[in-house]
């Protein structure tokens, strides 16, 4: 299930050191969407309560770390699928006998949007990012309007550091 919000998405434009060309890239507006935000959202699109909402979405996050901890991935239909990646120390070893998890220095929750293809296997929608999604340029002398009908700064998580996009 598709449910369309405002869809305005908003982008910089962004030279890049490796190549010196321009590209668009992804810019959020204000704080972040809270906890509980998601939860009022959810609630006014459902027959729970806010707090039933908000107790589940309190407990998401550890029942994901519970089961990707047990070596399985997790798939959330409509959302994606969420997995497990390891950083490993040094330029690896020279046989399989000898890795192990000492070579293990970090680990990385890593996401996958949940995509629908076409019968020639084209993504035809790709869920968290609309179908009507209209791009405008943010222009810092005339910053967007929230939704609350607030004037945000920018900031924030960018979509990714390469300019292009994610999906670009």
């Amino acid at each position: 299930m598709i449910i369309n919000f405002d869809t305005m998405s908003y982008y910089i434009k962004q030279q890049l050191k490796s190549n010196g060309k321009w590209y668009p890239k992804a810019k959020t507006i204000g704080k972040p969407v809270t906890t509980a935000e998601v939860a009022k959202k959810l609630a006014d699109l459902s027959s729970l309560s806010t707090g039933d909402v908000k107790s589940v979405l309190d407990l998401l996050g550890g029942v994901l770390a519970d089961f990707m901890n047990s070596g399985r991935t997790v798939k959330l239909e409509g959302v994606g699928t969420f997995y497990y990646t390891v950083n490993a120390e040094g330029n690896g070893v020279d046989t399989a006998d000898k890795v192990n998890a000492k070579q293990i220095k970090g680990t990385r929750v890593r996401f996958i949007p949940e995509v629908s293809r076409g019968t020639k296997s084209e993504i035809t929608t790709r869920s968290l990012v609309g179908p009507g999604t209209f791009w405008e340029l943010l222009d810092e002398n005339i910053p967007a309007q929230a939704v609350d009908g607030t004037t945000p700064g920018t900031g924030g998580e960018d979509d990714d550091d390469s300019g292009q996009g994610t999906f670009g």
